[in-house]
Order: C-alpha cells, then structure tokens, then sequence
C-alpha cells in the first residue's frame, strides 16, 4: 500500500498573524524537537510569524511562555544541552500527543490555551492523566504559532528525511530490534552496550530509535556505543510517535532502516519504544513487515516475570527473540530466575559489548569468526563459526 505524507490541515477562522521580532526569535530557548526549525532560523531569522485563533496539529512549533515549573525544570536544546528554565521564558517546543506510563499521557490540545510541557525535549501537549510518584508537568501558555507566509512550520516541513511506502529491502545489511516490557527497562542502554560490541569486533554499525517522545539522550548514547549513523522519529518530522496512524508507524520503521542502511553498513539496530502491549508496538510486532525487515529482536526486560510473559507474547507474535537483557540483569537473583524458565538466553546487559557476545546475536546468514582479538570484520567472508551466545547464566558485568 502506498503511504504518503498526509497534509498538515489546520482549523482556521481567520487566524491572526503577526510578524515576530527577529531578535526575540533568536533569544527563545529552543527544544531538541524543534532542532531542524532551529537551524532555519539561525540561518534567517527574518520573514517568520506568529499565528493565533488556529488549532494546532502534531509538530507544529510554538512559541510559548513558561507559566509554572513543574516536572520539567531543563528544556533539552537541539545540543542535547539540559537548559534550565525560569518563569517568563519563552521557549521554542513542538505539539505532540504523549504516552509515558512513568510520566504523563497527554494530547494536542484543540486550541492555544495554556497547556503543558510533558517532555525535556519539548513538547507541548495537554496531560490527561500522570503516574502518582511525579510532580505536575510545568505549565506554558502559548503565545503563537511559528509561521512563515501565513503558514504554521511544521517539524515536517524542514526534517532531513521523509518516508515513503514499506517496501521489500534485498540486500539489506541484518537488523536487530530491541524491544522491552516498558518504559525504563533498560532498552536504550541495552542497545548501546550491543552497538558498542559490534563496533568493537569491527563492524561498522547504524543504529535508530523508530517510536517513542522525541529526546536526544538516546541518539547520543548510541552514537558513544560507535555508531556511525544515528536517527530517530524526529528526523523523519515526527515530535512523537504516540497516535500516529498505522501505516505510518510501518513506513517509518522500514524508511528509517533504509536510511540507516549505507553502502558501509554491516549492521543496523532500532530501538522500538514503550512495552510490547502499546497499541502501536503491539500492532507493528505482528505486522509481516515487520518481521521481514527484522531479523532478530533483542528484548530487555525489568524483571524475571515481565521476561517470562513478555517472551510468550512475541513467540505468539512469531518473533524470534535471539536474548534477553536489560534491567533484570542487574540483580544475579532476578536474572537466575528468569533464565530458568526462559527458552532464550539471559545475557549481562554489559555483556553485550563484549564483541563475541554481540556477535553471537547476528543471524547465522551474517555471523563471521573475528579476525583477530579485536574482531575486524569481513562480511565477504561471513562463513565462519562465531562463538556461541553465553548459556543463559548471569554473566560478570564486563
């Protein structure tokens, strides 16, 4: 089926523009999700707008105020710098819909009334309901629509990368996805460990994070495991992920795998956010797309039970699941546990960047024998035996 980009319509009356200051333009704090809006307006800060009376979609970009501070103190800038805010900034965010169990569940207001900060990478979006153990989300009120020519700029309109429809990828280099049983089960560090492994044994690895709330923490993890090539949603246009239709969740991962995949890559890795029973997650697990574009799935779990069902419902899903890692294997007991019920193996979550553990994770067609103590890899010569993943035993911590 073919996907394309739907267009960005906004309610209107007759919105209010108005011309914003240059100067003021450049003095907001801008967020990680509006990185790209960013750069066009270092590069000409004129001609921009402010648009009122108009309701908002996801990733359009908004200048707003900070009202009160609350769960978020630092705005996340597009260096990944933690910016702290004081009442009576104005701040540079993107909307987007939230789902964060440990957080807040938010969505895109129907106006520009005050809303709410949900996330340190900046989005603006309206909480609807947030976990017990955290503090009211920081309030804003927006002061407009970023606009140019009487149009709202949309993170899409100035993202690097646009997807196009799913597709078969022959020749494609393999691909492992990390998938866990939540938030905070340990995906992201998971998978950095599992990139910096592959780097060392001297592959040249791409990694991306597909779904989830825009936030560079995890892109610049990946790039410190060695990763050569790192994107995320946001690249793509998209603040979050959370609402977004089907068939564009599907297209974002296999145009994100084609993106990542260069002449030079040996392997490429994706981070699927949230846990495996989030509507998006869920649906994408039994999709054959899916499953054709991954070859194997890493999955990271908080503890030995969410392993254990987690595990039962991607074997339901026809999901080959090579290990299992993450945050249970912090504690020997728990990680005992889990591998002596588990049909996967239970692996050290630092064990991953050791380069004969990681290399025991890629599919049979791809594994090759290191070269030398450090693993320099060859994949002309993929024939080789690698080392077995370790038994499902808790491994010490490399």
């Amino acid at each position: 089926m073919s996907v394309q980009a739907q267009p960005i319509v906004h309610q209107l009356p007759t919105p209010a523009v108005t011309p914003i200051e240059s100067g003021r333009l450049m003095a907001a704090k801008k967020a990680y999700t509006t990185r790209f809006a960013a750069e066009a307006i270092e590069q000409d800060p004129h001609g921009f707008e402010l648009m009122q009376e108009v309701a908002p979609q996801p990733g359009d970009v908004v200048l707003a105020r900070v009202n009160g501070i609350g769960q978020h103190t630092r705005l996340e800038s597009p260096a990944s710098r933690r910016q702290t805010m004081f009442v009576g900034d104005e701040i540079l965010v993107a909307y987007g819909n939230r789902y964060a169990p440990d957080q807040f569940h938010s969505v895109v207001p129907s106006n520009l009334d005050d809303c709410h900060l949900v996330a340190g990478g900046g989005l603006a979006s309206l909480v609807l309901e947030q976990h017990a153990g955290i503090k009211p989300a920081t309030t804003i009120s927006p002061v407009g629509l970023l606009a140019r020519e009487g149009r709202p700029v949309n993170l899409r309109d100035v993202a690097p990368h646009q997807i196009h429809p799913t597709h078969e990828q022959p020749g494609r280099p393999p691909v492992i996805a990390v998938l866990g049983t939540s938030m905070n089960s340990g995906k992201s560090t998971t998978l950095g460990c599992l990139v910096k492994g592959l780097t060392t044994a001297g592959l040249t690895v791409s990694a991306g994070k597909a779904t989830g709330t825009g936030a560079g923490n995890d892109p610049r993890l990946f790039v410190d495991g060695g990763a050569t090539h790192v994107l995320d949603f946001t690249d793509f246009g998209y603040p979050t992920t959370f609402k977004l239709d089907y068939e564009t969740i599907r297209s974002l991962l296999t145009s994100m795998i084609d993106a990542l995949t260069l002449t030079t890559t040996d392997a490429v890795v994706i981070e699927i956010a949230d846990g495996v029973y989030q509507g998006e997650t869920a649906r994408l697990l039994r999709d054959p797309v899916f499953q054709e574009a991954v070859d194997h799935v890493l999955f990271s779990a908080a503890d030995s039970l969410g392993a254990a069902g987690g595990l039962q419902v991607l074997n339901k899903a026809g999901v080959n699941v090579a290990a299992v890692s993450g945050l249970l294997t912090a504690s020997p007991l728990a990680a005992q546990e889990a591998a002596a019920v588990l049909t996967a193996p239970v692996i050290d979550t630092f064990d991953l960047c050791k380069p004969a553990t990681a290399l025991g994770l890629l599919p049979a067609r791809h594994t090759a024998a290191p070269v030398a103590a450090v693993g320099e890899w060859n994949p002309t010569t993929a024939t080789a035996v690698v080392p077995p993943v370790p038994s499902p035993a808790v491994q010490e911590r490399a």
